[in-house]
């Protein structure tokens, strides 16, 4: 009978408990492999910066800048050595919040651990995550990385296109409140991602693609890649506000062929499936594809070829239980290589993707980007000179053109 009455009580408590949380990536990003230029003549006569992706690190300290998606009081980062030929050493590791530049928020500053100590080796292809530490991170703020590399590390595992400010100095700075007189990149080396505690509703879209998600000719600093912006949107709204996203673009990339980093088919357990919290995929991505075809001989490249890609990528998303939707190839007439047969192959896969019953939703990027008068090209106003990628005014378009009601839809 004791038992009996203390149920209803068990009951009330839990009721009272908060409600689980969960780890979401609220910041990542897609890696490769530096590229260490084409000739030996080259290398020597590399600049500071360019010298670091060509040798990499060695006494030197990196800070490096990140624009989260979702709030957290709890955070943890991810390391990756994905693409090294040998161990890396990381010997000190801070986060901080960026108060502006390198500078940090000097209260803010949290040294970093893994399994309890303040540094780490990472083998080659491995991730490595920290110890999770107490630091609140407000929505959309800049983050600062810093990570001491105290040994050589051979051409590093990084992204290109970083859009941020990457700062670099001798010896170990990672407490430092500024680095003084940094060499400055616009890469990320061996960060692959930030992850934050959060409620259970809160999940992850990951934005998957080529350089026109990666966000190329977008300003530096400004967060105008479209996947930023969308987290700008959704941020905004209380409904939407626990969804991050993760920028998963690589400029140069394609669906079906290795290139600019592996192809997306190649790519996918390790830049989707591997992600804390990962629920929707927006794919964008094709346009290499065809271009290349077009200009290389070796290769064609036919519509039929990339929906088979497409087809693989939903099913391996929807095996995992994933939502993944497709989001039109936005209109390149006048780029480099473009041609007639290429764009016959672009509106055959923009045509596929408006097709329900393949995707789980449809983004029309192209309806949002393209020129009324002529809609193989896209519009004058968003268009930065190369006929291809968009400017932040046409980043600004496509993320507006995201109906926010598909990611908080019931089944």
């Amino acid at each position: 009978m004791r038992l009996l009455r203390l149920l209803p009580l068990a009951a009330a408590a839990a009721l009272l408990l908060p409600a689980q949380e969960h780890w979401v990536a609220t910041w990542t990003t897609a890696e490769t492999l530096a590229h260490t230029g084409p000739a030996p003549a080259a290398r020597a006569n590399a600049t500071p910066a360019q010298a670091i992706g060509i040798r990499g690190f060695h006494n030197q300290t990196v800070r490096l800048i990140a624009r989260v998606s979702i709030p957290g009081k709890r955070v943890r980062v991810k390391l990756s050595n994905a693409f090294g030929a040998a161990p890396v050493t990381i010997a000190a590791a801070h986060i901080a919040l960026r108060e502006k530049d390198s500078a940090i928020v000097p209260t803010s500053d949290r040294a970093l651990a893994f399994d309890g100590r303040p540094g780490v080796t990472i083998g080659p292809g491995a991730v490595i995550l920290s110890d999770p530490v107490d630091l609140t991170i407000p929505a959309l703020a800049d983050v600062a990385v810093s990570l001491f590399f105290p040994g050589e590390t051979g051409p590093p595992t990084n992204h290109a296109t970083g859009l941020h400010n990457a700062y670099v100095t001798s010896g170990d700075a990672t407490a430092r409140p500024a680095i003084e007189e940094p060499i400055v990149t616009q890469q990320y080396y061996y960060l692959a991602g930030i992850d934050v505690m959060a409620p259970s509703s809160s999940f992850l879209i990951v934005a998957y693609g080529d350089s026109i998600t990666d966000g190329a000719r977008s300003s530096n600093e400004s967060n105008h890649a479209w996947p930023a912006l969308l987290a700008a949107r959704l941020a905004a709204k209380k409904e939407t506000a626990g969804i991050a996203v993760g920028n998963m673009g690589i400029g140069g990339n394609r669906v079906l062929r290795d290139g600019a980093g592996s192809s997306a088919l190649a790519r996918f357990d390790r830049d989707v499936l591997s992600q804390s919290g990962v629920k929707w995929v927006m794919l964008l991505e094709g346009i290499n594809d065809i271009g290349h075809s077009d200009t290389n001989t070796g290769e064609n490249v036919e519509a039929a070829d990339i929906i088979a890609g497409y087809r693989q990528l939903i099913e391996r998303a929807h095996t995992h239980g994933l939502r993944i939707i497709g989001c039109t190839l936005t209109p390149y007439g006048g780029a480099g290589y473009q041609r007639e047969h290429g764009e016959a192959v672009r509106e055959a896969v923009n045509e596929w993707i408006r097709t329900p019953g393949h995707f789980d939703a449809v983004v029309d990027f192209e309806k949002a980007t393209r020129d009324a008068a002529d809609p193989k090209k896209i519009r004058a106003e968003f268009d930065p000179g190369d006929h291809l990628h968009p400017n932040d005014a046409g980043y600004q378009a496509m993320a507006d053109a995201i109906d926010l009601s598909i990611f908080t839809r019931k089944k």
